[in-house]
């Protein structure tokens, strides 16, 4: 068993390219692969897939799919083994634990570390060739900065984009996606299922006869979808010795059969660790802002909802999962960010300003805290704008400061415990 305690220090780093207040931050955010467990007996199991499907990666991080993004088990509910005695479990074919839970396992079959890892250096199969090009493009704004960077700092590009991977690479999350239907609808005017409805429905749209005590009936037989969702977090493991490995062992730009038989032989060298789970509330979604003909998209509201309030949650829980983002303006100072990530009246908010050293090391210093201003949280949350709900249309919250300096555009701001 392994733990990564001395990872905390350095992993999931946002970093800018820029300190002044004339250029925009060009930043590193940590990259999401998401997928969902499915249930094939469960009610309103296609509809639920179909709107996971449609889900894109949580704001703030880049897109690390692997393409699969529904795992099936035959099993109505997967209950995983004391999962709370996991924590700094480290997935891998030798790990000496010997007991694993659903989700572990499924992951460690899929060999998900290992394509993770491939997929940041666009290791090609077939050949076994890899690049820095994805670092390269994630890590700096465009590739001319890369050569600035360079020129400042008098370094050698693979030793900088190298530091990059560093920092990007062990940024990089699994979400494990349990969902589950929950039937809040009271007395018998509930039927079949949602598409049932929409077929129904796009009848009486079409101009089929109706009365309005019918299309109260029909739009009950789906008011009551709601689902609830357990997110398990998992951290891809790039220390000292996954990353020598790879380097040392793996990596080529010229054809060489040895390298690339490495990576396949040394697959289970590669790992993730379990950070912890989140649950959402399952408390109803409303519907207001959809319309009757349009069903599937209550469904897809409800996971979306259910699913950003479990990440939200976290990213308050869990450090190396927190985003971290730039200040929009300063007068008055406001931030794209709102309700869907959590943001209270109570929230608070360190004010961050990047320190590089000789080598381009990324450090950061607080310089300040803010907090939001009440009535001006911006509901971002998905479909609020349809819905009407206060606040949807604002397009940024607005803070206040409550200690510090001077603040400039593009500083950046993360969430304090």
């Amino acid at each position: 068993m392994k733990y990564l305690t001395y990872l905390y220090v350095t992993l999931f780093s946002v970093v800018c390219s820029a300190q002044t207040a004339e250029n925009a931050f060009a930043y590193r955010k940590g990259s999401i692969y998401s997928i969902m467990i499915g249930h094939r007996s469960q009610e309103f199991e296609s509809e639920i897939e179909k709107a996971f499907d449609e889900m894109p990666v949580p704001d703030r991080y880049f897109d690390h799919s692997l393409g699969k993004k529904v795992f099936y088990t035959t099993e109505k509910k997967l209950k995983p083994k004391d999962i709370d005695d996991h924590l700094g479990f480290v997935i891998n074919n030798h790990s000496d634990v010997k007991e694993m839970n659903e989700y572990d396992a499924l992951l460690q079959k899929q060999y998900v570390a290992s394509r993770m890892i491939a997929k940041w250096f666009e290791r090609k199969r077939t050949t076994g060739l890899s690049s820095m090009q994805l670092i390269q493009d994630r890590g700096y704004s465009n590739a001319s900065e890369v050569d600035k960077r360079i020129a400042s700092l008098n370094v050698r590009k693979e030793a900088l984009l190298r530091d990059a991977g560093e920092e990007l690479i062990g940024s990089t999350f699994v979400l494990v996606n349990d969902i589950n239907y929950i039937d809040r609808s009271r007395g018998s005017s509930v039927v079949g299922g949602i598409i049932s409805a929409a077929s129904q429905t796009a009848s009486i749209v079409a101009g089929g006869k109706t009365t309005d005590s019918d299309l109260g009936k029909l739009i009950s037989s789906y008011k009551g979808f709601n689902v609830k969702i357990k997110t398990y977090l998992y951290q891809l493991v790039w220390d000292k010795e996954a990353s020598s490995l790879y380097y040392n062992s793996i990596y080529t730009e010229v054809p060489d059969e040895a390298k690339k038989t490495a990576f396949e032989n040394n697959r289970g060298e590669f790992s993730l660790i379990y950070l912890g789970m989140q649950e959402s509330s399952g408390s109803t979604t409303s519907f207001m802002g959809i319309k009757e003909s349009e069903p599937e998209k209550m469904v897809r509201k409800a996971c979306q909802r259910a699913l950003d309030e479990n990440v939200a949650n976290l990213q308050k829980n869990f450090d190396v999962f927190k985003i971290k983002v730039p200040l929009l303006n300063v007068s008055p100072i406001t931030c794209e960010i709102g309700l869907k990530e959590g943001i209270t009246a109570k929230s608070r908010y360190e004010v961050l300003e990047v320190i590089e050293d000789e080598r381009g090391h990324i450090e950061y210093k607080r310089v300040g805290v803010i907090k939001p201003v009440a009535d001006k949280i911006w509901d971002n949350r998905f479909m609020a704008v349809e819905e009407g709900a206060e606040n949807a249309i604002l397009g940024y919250t607005t803070f206040e400061k409550v200690s510090g300096g001077d603040f400039y555009s593009g500083m950046l701001i993360r969430e304090i415990k």
